[in-house]
């Protein structure tokens, strides 16, 4: 085998490898994962977009199609729920719902209700339930989005309507622990609890000894 044709099955690998590396959607949620938001309108809110609370509830994870159960509860109080299918890998993301996991800036994924590819613009450290996380976002005139780097779940939304705009925030979620004073609340408590039990330890020693004496 000649020289170039060496060289030229090791480019063909190269770039077949290339592309398998970016067509490659890692998910990342999984059963029993929820989020609560918080959602305010502006405008006039056509009817069942008058939302002032949501959830959304991973129900089932195969390969990477999600099944989520999307619950919102309207100004008057009712409560309205639907089940819808996603697949990040096929570009079925909703309305940016759930997107690939793990991307960075420069990164994109495809949304196939818009027949085009969406660029991660920007990621920041940020509090988001009660603990800090890396957050990424990416805009488009119609909506601006934010979601959690490591799971692709979104934690903030603007979507512009034609007559009103309607914005999202994640309050609640147990995919992450809250944190306090910076640190995760288990490990927290956990410390805590180690000191305590410390204390009480050398304060009985410290008694015994005394007794004995």
């Amino acid at each position: 085998m000649g020289k170039k044709t060496v060289f030229a099955l090791a480019m063909l690998i190269l770039l077949f490898g290339a592309d398998a590396a970016l067509g490659e959607v890692s998910v990342g949620v999984k059963k029993g994962d929820w989020i609560e938001y918080q959602v305010t309108t502006t405008g006039t809110p056509e009817e069942g977009h008058d939302v002032t609370w949501a959830r959304m509830e991973i129900l089932s994870v195969q390969g990477n199609e999600i099944s989520v159960n999307v619950s919102t509860r309207a100004v008057n109080g009712t409560v309205s729920s639907g089940v819808m299918t996603l697949n990040p890998e096929k570009g079925n993301v909703g309305v940016w719902f759930v997107i690939p996991a793990n991307l960075n800036v420069g990164d994109s994924f495809f949304d196939e209700s818009g027949d085009n590819h969406v660029t991660i613009e920007g990621a920041e450290q940020r509090t988001v339930a009660g603990a800090t996380r890396t957050v990424t976002h990416a805009s488009t005139p119609e909506r601006i989005k934010s979601w959690d780097k490591t799971t692709g779940v979104f934690v903030e939304s603007i979507d512009f309507l034609p007559d009103y705009t309607l914005n999202a925030i994640a309050i609640k979620t147990n995919l992450w622990n809250p944190q306090i004073i910076g640190i995760d609340q288990t490990l927290f408590y956990a410390v805590v609890l180690g000191v305590g039990v410390t204390i009480i330890a050398v304060v009985a020693l410290i008694v015994a000894h005394r007794r004995r004496k």
